[in-house]
């Protein structure tokens, strides 16, 4: 299996054999369940999907609650496909990281990044600003000044950096080592950050 489904718990730190302290984040990753084994015949293409996390029947649609009755589980809330996987897995089976990553593995965690709503290019972009407080400029400290050319081109080019909306997308941190293995508590220590709030949903994707 190439991944699992988790959820970011926080940061902490721990110590390597020198005593350097090292960044690390905490992850509980599974228990995933075989939701769906897709197949070329019948869905053009050979995945699995996993589901993590329980979701309360009243919330899930009725074909939802169909499509988790056929592997024998309650609804999920967060569902995942993954093309890169063993072929002896079966509908309703379940994963724990144990089965996936061990001390030493390096990993690819994809994650939702913090939401901060419509932000200027300050804060977007790291803008220094208009400048100081002479010549007028009093009231344009955080502005980004100048965005277009002048009768040639007679526009402003795509893809220019401005404000706008900050945050809330997926963001791939690569490269991260795995430095423990919690296989009773589900829970796994990756080396640095990654994208996301607390308790948000993470996809751990073997490297």
């Amino acid at each position: 299996m190439s991944g699992i489904i988790g959820k970011k718990i926080g940061m902490t730190t721990v110590f390597n054999a020198e005593g350097q302290s090292i960044a690390c984040t905490l992850v509980q990753a599974g228990p995933c369940v075989v939701t769906q084994v897709k197949t070329v015949d019948v869905d053009g293409y050979d995945a699995i999907q996993l589901g993590y996390g329980e979701a309360k029947e009243k919330n899930t649609t009725k074909p939802l609650i169909g499509h988790f009755k056929k592997a024998s589980t309650t609804p999920k809330r967060k569902v995942v496909e993954f093309k890169d996987f063993s072929a002896d897995l079966a509908l309703g089976q379940n994963l724990v990281i144990g089965d996936i990553l061990t001390v030493g593995d390096f990993v690819n965690v994809v994650g939702t990044s913090k939401g901060k709503g419509f932000q200027g290019v300050v804060k977007r972009h790291g803008f220094s600003g208009v400048g100081g407080q002479t010549h007028g400029q009093h009231n344009r400290l955080r502005h980004p000044g100048s965005i277009g050319a002048c009768s040639f081109p007679s526009r402003v080019f795509k893809g220019m950096k401005m404000a706008g909306r900050t945050g809330g997308r997926r963001v791939k941190t690569q490269h991260l080592e795995v430095l423990k293995v919690y296989v009773e508590q589900n829970l796994l220590v990756v080396s640095g950050s990654i994208a996301g709030a607390r308790n948000s949903f993470v996809i751990v994707e073997k490297y």
